[in-house]
């Protein structure tokens, strides 16, 4: 296995019922690295990024073949404790989803189901994260207050912050920006590359552009299968399949 991959996905393929959602999908994403996972609405990428964490098992009916690796590890192995695989790969949903108690709550929540009881180490992690996600300066004063009382780029914030706090390898965006105003989506983009010095990231994105600013790779997906996979650069610039440029070029999607 080349220790330089951190997921590899191989011959993968997805179902929800008798519906085959993904179709052999082959690819590595490598560590702290941001692979950006793009096309058109419906093409599987958000399917694609679930089964990573396994969220995917919530849904009735929905079967997976082929092999996730992590770390070389296969991921739907049955000696897979789900709950810790939740725990090293974090996701970020589309719209912030800070649960309804303080800003401080929400963040030691994921310590203490964790099982950890010492109030000042569980202090020092909420604000080391915070700190890592750019917001403990916007809200240091505040963190008794309800976490629906800061804005919504804020909140986003939170949710990466409390993604951080349990010390993952990998994050997962799954259209973080979508939400957000301009300004509250530059603040993320410039989170997710400071980010990438610690952890592998994978987002799925809308905004073409926005892969092409944050990220190392960029997979091409359509209609359940992967059309091309490269450095964001080439994808861009000298795309080699059709479908792709077309894409790009805004032809369809």
């Amino acid at each position: 296995m080349d220790h330089d991959v951190k997921i590899s996905s191989r011959n993968v393929d997805f179902y929800y019922g008798k519906t085959r959602a993904l179709k052999n999908i082959n690819f590595d994403i490598y560590p702290n690295k941001v692979t950006a996972l793009i096309g058109p609405s419906g093409c599987g990428k958000s399917t694609y990024i679930r089964l990573l964490n396994r969220m995917n098992d919530l849904i009735p009916g929905a079967r997976v073949e082929g092999e996730i690796l992590i770390d070389g590890s296969d991921i739907n192995s049955p000696k897979t404790d789900v709950v810790d695989l939740r725990r090293r790969v974090g996701m970020v949903f589309q719209k912030p989803n800070p649960f309804p108690k303080s800003i401080f709550d929400n963040m030691a929540y994921g310590l203490i189901i964790n099982g950890m009881r010492n109030r000042s180490l569980i202090e020092e992690k909420v604000i080391a994260s915070l700190q890592k996600a750019a917001l403990y300066e916007d809200v240091k004063e505040r963190l008794n207050d309800s976490a629906l009382q800061i804005s919504g780029g804020q909140q986003q914030r939170l949710c990466i912050a409390r993604c951080l706090v349990v010390e993952p390898e990998i994050i997962l965006f799954d259209e973080p920006c979508a939400s957000l105003d301009p300004i509250s989506t530059r603040k993320i983009e410039e989170l997710i590359l400071e980010l990438k010095k610690e952890y592998t990231i994978v987002i799925v994105t809308h905004n073409m552009q926005q892969a092409a600013r944050v990220s190392d790779y960029t997979a091409f997906m359509y209609l359940g299968e992967l059309i091309e996979y490269d450095e964001t650069e080439k994808i861009f610039t000298i795309p080699k399949e059709k479908m792709t440029e077309e894409y790009l070029s805004g032809k369809f999607g």
